[in-house]
């Protein structure tokens, strides 16, 4: 009995002291630098980020809260802030995304309003506050920014008026497409009765939008939960062919068009998921919204699309991919982005992804958990695949893990390729710091060896 009961506790401390081993440590991100852009920690979240595609050394990145932009010349090296990007016209502005287009001209697209409802729901007793979508653009590339911003949509204060969404831009600046230059805007509108999935688009980069349409073929809840028709995402192929995804309920939508926006395919389900918004440990709020984005070099139409989100199918959450080789008719079963081991109960959640069009690689940013036993603690992950999704490489994009207690971190971050650089940009909870602060930080990391 002695000596079973020795050997008993002896595999029981080993199990234990396994068990409080750190998680394996992944490989360093090539060439790697990181760096905080907001110059002391505030409410700042939601951030995205854009490479000029004719000059690839100027960099824009946007952030929230009111709207920011800060811009690098020298690809990510050094960062400065732009002035002048906010609204003047509204108390809160928010929401952003950026990109450029085929002539180098860079645009933030956000959200503007003066009063926000109650948590999750738009509306408050019937009161809302005016609000609407609006771009502003930069005609140098990010430094200098114009004064006045464009509406793409606007609604007036009255009795349970709608509410404009979580828009993203988009722009078609693929050479051979009939509709190159033009800029796309999707985004979710709330109202009293449900919400709806609405677009606009510009042929005289970003001068003047044309009127919202409707791009779903049912309503979503009114509420910013699951049920509702949130998280759009587009890329556009060669031929200028839109491809638009959202969540619905369990299960990922997509929609095409072919005339450059003006009409769309009936939406349909391309990938069933588990619920997209879902609560991870110390943050107050996360989803799995997903994206979609083309590799352009297989002739008119593009080689491959793919698809990210994430979901908790597997009891923790994790990043997924999916492709497609035939323009989105067909996709491949879900693959497991993050590769910690499957059921280990840490959580991959807030990804963004990018296609480098210079060859094809798809990566994938994530706040990851691995190395947290009590699954708090986040690093920022970036995953590379060189398969056409086939396979994810995971790489250490930082090192040092924080822990959001319990603050908004935003619902989404961003990352963008080109010519085998990439750069990624998320929101972190500094330590040391009481209330809702927050930092925003930049990564950038080069697989190009010619460059080495």
């Amino acid at each position: 009995m002695p000596l079973i009961r020795s050997r008993l506790v002896l595999t029981l401390s080993l199990l234990c002291f396994c068990s409080n081993l750190p998680a394996q440590s992944l490989p360093k991100a090539p060439n790697a630098e990181v760096t905080t852009v907001t110059p002391k920690p505030g409410f700042f979240t939601e951030p995205s980020i854009a490479i000029n595609p004719n000059h690839p050394q100027q960099v824009v990145a946007a952030y929230q809260d009111n709207a920011k932009i800060a811009f690098s010349t020298d690809a990510g090296h050094h960062w400065q802030l732009a002035t002048g990007i906010e609204s003047t016209n509204y108390r809160v502005s928010g929401d952003v995304s950026v990109t450029y287009d085929n002539q180098g001209h860079a645009f933030i697209c956000y959200i503007a309003f003066d009063k926000l409802g109650s948590f999750n729901y738009w509306g408050h007793n019937g009161e809302a506050s005016r609000n609407g979508i609006f771009v502003r653009r930069s005609l140098d590339g990010g430094a200098n920014w114009e004064v006045n911003d464009i509406a793409a949509s606007q609604q007036p204060t009255a009795i349970n008026t709608p509410w404009e969404d979580k828009p993203y831009i988009v722009a078609d600046n693929n050479p051979q497409s009939p509709f190159a230059g033009n800029l796309y805007i999707g985004w979710t509108r709330w109202t009293v009765k449900d919400s709806e999935l609405m677009f606009v688009r510009s042929a005289d980069h970003g001068k003047t939008w044309s009127k919202p349409i409707e791009i779903d073929n049912g309503p979503g809840l009114p509420r910013d939960d699951n049920g509702a028709l949130e998280g759009f995402d587009a890329t556009v192929g060669p031929d200028g062919a839109i491809y638009a995804v959202w969540g619905d309920g369990n299960h990922l939508v997509l929609t095409t068009s072919a005339d450059g926006g003006k009409t769309f395919s009936h939406t349909r389900n391309i990938m069933d998921t588990a619920p997209i918004m879902f609560q991870v440990e110390a943050v107050a709020r996360s989803n799995g919204f997903p994206q979609i984005a083309i590799d352009p070099r297989g002739g008119p139409k593009g080689s491959r699309l793919f698809v990210t989100w994430s979901d908790y199918r597997n009891g923790d959450v994790d990043v997924f991919c999916s492709t497609s080789a035939d323009q989105g008719k067909t996709w491949s079963k879900a693959l497991r982005v993050n590769d910690d081991p499957l059921h280990d109960g840490a959580d991959q959640f807030f990804q963004w992804m990018a296609v480098d069009p210079s060859d094809g690689a798809a990566y994938v940013l994530f706040y990851d958990r691995r190395g947290d036993q009590k699954n708090r603690q986040s690093t920022i992950t970036l995953a590379r695949s060189t398969d056409g999704g086939r396979s994810f490489q995971n790489f250490a994009w930082t090192d040092t893990p924080f822990d959001a207690r319990d603050v908004f971190i935003g619902d989404y971050t961003g990352v963008a390729a080109l010519n085998g650089r990439v750069y990624g940009i998320w929101t972190e909870k500094p330590e040391n710091k009481s209330s809702r602060d927050t930092i925003v930080r930049i990564g950038s990391a080069d697989f190009n060896p010619e460059r080495h």
